[in-house]
């Protein structure tokens, strides 16, 4: 099992670095994870412009099952999101990607590509701790499919 979280922009904060470094650590024992970084768009092109650049190249690394993270998708409780992945590998998906835009969004038509557009809610929250929400969340989730005590 393969979890990729794509992400536009480079995460500078050690804190957050740190942060994601445990939730890898702690996910190792579940899947293989990774956070995957992709280069902004150029700052000289309009803020379409930049969507579709990014967009773009989220959708040319996305592999498995596409999820786009955006404020206007289905929204799961942490157990809901255990009973979606345990059910999607049950039936036969074996690697998920998780997109994360840049601070302009994604475009409707990688929101229309993908499998499947997740929603944490409707606040923004800063790019670079939505990727340890992010890996946070999916830990949760293979913690409550594999029955263990971190959630509670």
């Amino acid at each position: 099992m393969k979890v990729n979280v794509i992400a536009i922009g480079k995460i500078k904060e050690k804190y957050f670095l740190d942060a994601i470094s445990e939730y890898s650590k702690r996910l190792s024992r579940y899947v293989d994870f990774k956070v995957i970084e992709l280069p902004d768009a150029p700052p000289s092109k309009t803020a379409d412009e930049q969507r579709k650049i990014e967009s773009d190249a989220l959708m040319s690394k996305a592999k498995g099952f596409v999820v786009a993270l955006d404020p206007r998708g289905k929204e799961l409780s942490s157990e809901e999101f255990a009973t979606f992945i345990e059910t999607k590998c049950t039936e036969g998906v074996s690697e998920f990607s998780f997109l994360i835009g840049g601070s302009h969004g994604h475009t409707e038509e990688l929101r229309t590509k993908t499998d499947m557009v997740l929603s944490f809610g409707k606040p923004t929250f800063p790019h670079q701790l939505f990727r340890v929400m992010v890996a946070e969340q999916v830990y949760r989730a293979f913690s409550i499919i594999n029955g263990t005590p971190y959630h509670k």
